[in-house]
């Protein structure tokens, strides 16, 4: 007994992410398959109606459009996904829809400082939970889209035994798989930002509670830890939006106070079901708190300020037309804003293979050349029907994937593996949930820019994931990794399903 007692059990992995595709042929998808077919058919009738010379147009044509479809990169972009990206850039750079004036002074004509972007629209108020807390929420004219942001105070890893690691873990993912059966819900997103301390919170808790008869020694030693530990310091705070669609089963629109009293009743129950997941003790964000939150992303110098005004207390009244910046340019590969430089990348790949609990822990940790940054986890719960439909239907593409070639690569035939296993999960209850990454590195100078790329390439290597820049959408990009709960397939120019097709 004692020696089995001593046996330790291996550390337990994560794994098998799936990417659904389309079934097609030579990897061309639905979409290209369908356009390879209507090409031929083309073609034919291009030799009856024109002759050899017409035929042979269109065949070239169809090559050049497959040709670009076929090639993808590393991403798995096709050449056309690219050259479209492109298009669409230099478009909205001639219109000067990069460009964003603010204020009275600014271009807009109500003279306010507007958050730009996807989130212009958006309306703030504040109602109060069963348990009396006030908590902000957003409504989304466009999208008909609610959402509340719920504040986390993780425990940590640090001298926590791998058992209970374990367990925050596998509660994380039931609490996951619940949003899937919660009534009305479209989006969840977490939010893990890593900020410089500025040490004003210290300053205050300690003036707050020293005694005035204390020792000279221990005074002069709370002196010293006030004047030093601030430097070299981070903060990191954790926040999660919930997304709800703002019509009921029927597909009329419900009002905002209609959407408040209902979530106030709601609430209670998301905030004390995050306890177990190791996030700490959870609660709503006040719509003063989230005013803050995103003045200081677009503004990083204001921390400073507002960490001043609520250590002497008087918190600023901040409304949610004034906490936009006053001015932001957006580039190709970065976006400036107020008084920081950002980059902002996008997860095209989860970690192949099987990896540990702690994958991405440097990369949300904070870092030495990146003043700010933010990693923010999308996920779209899926109710229990689509679910379903949605394993059968890649478990069926896989396979016709790995039967349709004379010589299946090891990967199409890993594919087909990992669809058929994902398949017998969800057919024994499992959830199943669509996710991404966004990644946003701030910098205080545009010399700083190169350092923080370097380092951002280098922590997505640790946490094997596969980072690309949001090369042409560096604006849309930074509103999503903010805790606003903005959708972004709601967004897209091009339908979700047809991108996906391609």
């Amino acid at each position: 007994m004692a020696a089995a007692d001593n046996v330790r059990s291996a550390p337990r992995t994560y794994g098998n992410w799936r990417q659904p595709a389309s079934a097609g042929i030579a990897g061309l998808g639905s979409l290209g398959t369908a356009i390879m077919m209507g090409g031929l058919l083309a073609t034919i009738f291009s030799m009856m109606a024109g002759g050899i010379i017409g035929a042979v147009i269109c065949l070239l044509v169809v090559g050049v459009i497959l040709l670009l479809l076929m090639s993808k990169d590393k991403h798995n972009l096709s050449a056309l996904q690219r050259l479209s990206t492109r298009i669409g850039w230099q478009r909205a750079k001639m219109a000067k829809h990069n460009i964003y004036r603010s204020g009275p002074l600014g271009r807009t004509a109500w003279g306010k400082f507007q958050i730009p972007g996807l989130a212009a629209a958006s309306q703030l108020s504040e109602f109060k939970d069963s348990y009396g807390r006030p908590f902000a929420l957003l409504f989304y004219p466009s999208t008909r889209h609610f959402t509340v942001v719920i504040n986390a105070e993780p425990d940590g890893a640090s001298l926590v035994d791998e058992e209970q690691i374990d367990i925050w873990v596998a509660h994380w993912g039931q609490w996951l798989a619940s949003l899937g059966h919660e009534p009305g819900i479209v989006a969840a997103s977490v939010t893990v930002e890593s900020a410089p301390d500025t040490g004003i919170r210290l300053r205050r808790e300690v003036n707050h509670n020293i005694q005035q008869g204390s020792p000279a020694i221990a005074q002069a030693m709370l002196a010293e830890v006030v004047q030093s530990y601030p430097e070299g310091s981070a903060l990191v705070s954790a926040r999660v939006a919930l997304t709800f669609k703002g019509t009921d089963r029927n597909g009329k629109r419900r009002k905002e106070d209609d959407m408040g009293r209902e979530l106030a009743s709601r609430l209670p129950a998301l905030t004390q079901s995050l306890n177990a997941t190791g996030a700490g003790a959870a609660r709503p964000v006040t719509a003063q708190e989230l005013c803050e939150t995103i003045r200081i992303a677009y503004d990083p110098a204001s921390a400073v300020l507002i960490d001043e005004a609520r250590s002497q207390g008087m918190a600023p009244e901040l409304q949610w037309t004034d906490v936009g910046p006053a001015g932001t340019q957006a580039f190709w590969d970065k976006y400036r804003h107020d008084s920081a430089w950002s980059v902002t990348w996008q997860m095209t790949q989860a970690p192949r293979g099987e990896v540990f609990s702690s994958v991405l822990s440097q990369l949300v940790g904070p870092h030495n050349d990146i003043d700010r940054k933010r990693v923010t986890l999308l996920y779209r719960p899926l109710d229990a029907a689509t679910a379903a439909r949605m394993v059968e239907a890649d478990k069926r593409n896989a396979t016709f994937r790995a039967t349709t070639s004379d010589r299946p690569t090891a990967r199409t035939i890993a594919e087909a593996r990992a669809a058929d296993r994902t398949a017998q999960e969800e057919a024994r209850g499992a959830g199943l949930v669509n996710f991404g990454m966004v990644v946003t590195g701030t910098v205080m100078t545009a010399e700083q820019i190169p350092d923080m790329i370097a380092a951002i390439d280098n922590l997505g290597a640790t946490a094997r994931v596969l980072l690309r820049p949001a090369y042409g959408s560096q604006d849309s990009a930074f509103v999503a990794a903010l805790p606003l709960g903005v959708v972004l397939q709601s967004h897209l120019a091009v339908p979700a399903g047809l991108r996906e097709a391609l």
